[in-house]
């Protein structure tokens, strides 16, 4: 089992949480470098969301108004 397996398998259920500490993340890096990378700072970010599910949860969830 690779790891990306297993940290799917860990945060199974809480793709909401995971994609929150995924903008976390990028936030940080986008900061300590004054945003210099953020073009693939984002772009990473979107490619994780995309592998825990953390963009499908919010896609399941129905339009809040």
């Amino acid at each position: 089992m690779s790891v990306m397996d297993k940290l799917k398998q860990m945060l199974k259920g809480h793709e909401d949480q995971a994609g929150k500490g995924i903008d976390k993340a990028g936030d940080f890096v986008d900061e300590k470098t004054q945003g210099k990378y953020s073009g693939q700072v984002d772009t990473a970010q979107d490619k994780l969301k995309e592998q825990f599910g953390a963009d499908q949860a919010k896609r399941d969830e129905p339009p809040q108004q």
